[in-house]
């Protein structure tokens, strides 16, 4: 198994034994929640400096973070397409004319010629209803490399443009979670794995922004389905505090509905996402692709 890393942006990741800790902590105001292309880019350079080329999971600390995960899929190397699967409460395809923020990257991702297909799953969130229809990048939708699983959420509009195939919507978490699974039995090709904890209910863990209605089941059952087929992953959603100094960082993150923790309570959910990292991390090394003939990537 390769040791697993925290990129430690935030301080909120627990002590993970054996893990390769890269502190950032002075990246933290210029790339937490959102940041302009040209200083992703420049952190990409710096991470292919200092990111080992062989790694496990990755642990990207708050999910204002989770925009880094498309970097990290652009370092897996495997001279073959593969998919993106990722748990999250939101459908991270939102417009952002300022670069690249932690609810626009899966866009960035469906566009690289070496994934062939995005899914996002465990959406609850209505930023994919009608009234954020306008919001969502539409591009990835039509050329059908993005699927949005959902449910509870009226995604009606989508009929109406004719993108009802992407949007695959359930009265429940656990028919979306069955009927993914029943669709992943089959399949064959290499998955990239990006789970932000907010796809989970909150009593699963506490995380910065509003949550999903995933099961821990629910989504060790979605890991298990790629069995032998992950190449690459990492892990956002952990909890922190944090005043932007920028101000439009500020405003929109409280746009977006974004609460500060409440500091009394902070070191416990901090201690049950510790807990729950610890699981995810033996639940991803018990589904990697060992399986799988064929050199390793590059980055595993």
């Amino acid at each position: 198994m390769r040791s697993p890393v925290v990129l430690d942006l935030d301080g909120s990741v627990g002590r993970l034994t054996h893990a390769t800790v890269l502190v950032l902590r002075e990246w933290e105001e210029s790339i937490r929640f959102g940041c302009s292309l040209g200083r992703m880019r420049r952190f990409q350079r710096m991470l292919d400096e200092t990111l080992p080329r062989k790694h496990g999971t990755v642990f990207l600390g708050s999910g204002d973070f989770h925009h880094l995960t498309w970097p990290l899929v652009e370092r897996v190397d495997l001279g073959e397409r593969f998919e993106v699967v990722v748990l999250d409460n939101h459908p991270d395809n939102m417009r952002f004319p300022f670069g690249v923020h932690c609810g626009s990257w899966v866009r960035r991702v469906a566009m690289l010629p070496q994934v062939a297909h995005v899914h996002v799953i465990g959406i609850t969130s209505g930023d994919i209803g009608r009234g954020h229809a306008w919001e969502n990048y539409l591009g990835p939708l039509r050329a059908g490399k993005l699927t949005y699983w959902s449910n509870g959420v009226d995604v009606g509009w989508a009929q109406r443009l004719g993108l009802g195939a992407a949007f695959r919507t359930f009265p429940s978490a656990d028919a979306m979670v069955d009927a993914f699974v029943s669709e992943q039995g089959g399949g064959s090709r290499p998955a990239y794995l990006s789970i932000d904890k907010d796809a989970y209910a909150p009593d699963v863990a506490m995380t910065n922004w509003d949550q999903g209605t995933l099961s821990e089941a629910g989504g060790a059952a979605i890991v298990t389905s790629l069995r032998g087929r992950i190449v690459g992953s990492d892990v956002t959603g952990d909890i922190s505090r944090y005043r932007y100094r920028t101000w439009w960082k500020r405003r929109l993150s409280a746009m977006d509905g974004q609460v500060e923790p409440d500091a009394a309570l902070l070191a416990t959910w901090q201690a049950q996402q510790h807990a729950l990292n610890l699981r995810l991390l033996a639940l991803i090394e018990a589904n990697l692709t060992s399986a799988r003939s064929g050199a390793v990537p590059a980055g595993w």
